[in-house]
């Protein structure tokens, strides 16, 4: 049963990054790890700041 879980999740970390998802929980282990002097943002602080990169950046979107 704990095979089918982690082939689940696995396949749930592909289509969100293909999505271009952004993972959260992934982003603070990574933070923790190079970077332990900084702040850990909020997920609710994390996903504002992934919309307005999105969004703001010049020349991301088609029209």
């Amino acid at each position: 049963m704990q095979a089918i879980a982690d082939r689940l999740d696995a396949v749930r970390r592909v289509l969100y990054a293909v999505l271009g998802v952004p993972d959260y929980d992934r982003y603070v282990r990574q933070l923790r790890e190079r970077h332990p002097e900084c702040a850990v943002p909020t997920r609710r602080e994390f996903e504002q700041e992934r919309l307005k990169a999105r969004y703001e950046k010049p020349g991301s979107r088609c029209c």
